[in-house]
């Protein structure tokens, strides 16, 4: 029996899909937009579902949205500490627009069809994943604290254990784009 925290499978950062995985880095969710349409596309994909065109780039979303559906997992596969929510949340920018995620810092009870929710990051490595808080957790920490940080925040949702003896480093850090456009000064 492993000892090692459990620990998300990391995605391969390809060309396609690296401004995805990283942009946590500044607190920004971004997906790819088009160009010509306007409308976001995902998965990352270098055409356009809507008019085919080839003029998709990175662009930077509110990070704001709602629960569209849910389950709370309680079996133990070795990723995360159970139970945990994985949700789909609808993005405001634009109907459709979802990301298949999960949500932290809330109770599984707690967790309903239509919440609003606030995107925060988790990084493991060079990669930043998106996960998703209730929309009143991000307000509450406003002072521009990191989640999880000492003097605000509800704390990080799933603690990363130290890691054991021989086993690889992995650096754990939340943060939510409220709190670091509050760290910025910045209003978007």
């Amino acid at each position: 029996m492993s000892t090692d925290a459990p620990t998300r499978p990391l995605p391969a950062l390809t060309p396609e899909t690296e401004f995805f995985w990283t942009s946590g880095v500044d607190g920004r969710l971004r997906f790819l937009r088009c160009g010509d349409c306007y409308s976001y596309v995902h998965p990352p994909a270098p055409v356009c579902p809507q008019c085919a065109s080839r003029s998709v780039a990175p662009e930077p979303v509110t990070g704001r949205g709602t629960v569209a559906t849910f389950t709370v997992n309680h079996q133990d596969w070795g990723l995360m500490d159970p139970p945990y929510v994985i949700a789909i949340v609808e993005l405001v920018e634009q109907p459709g627009l979802r990301l298949t995620t999960n949500l932290v810092n809330v109770e599984a009870g707690a967790v309903a069809g239509g919440m609003a929710v606030q995107v925060c990051f988790e990084q493991v490595d060079d990669v930043w994943f998106p996960l998703f808080e209730p929309a009143t957790c991000a307000r509450a920490r406003g002072s521009g604290t990191p989640a999880g940080s000492e003097g605000g925040g509800s704390g990080p949702a799933q603690a990363a254990a130290p890691p054991t003896a021989g086993a690889p480093s992995r650096r754990l850090r939340r943060r939510s784009m409220e709190a670091r456009s509050a760290e910025s000064g910045s209003d978007d």
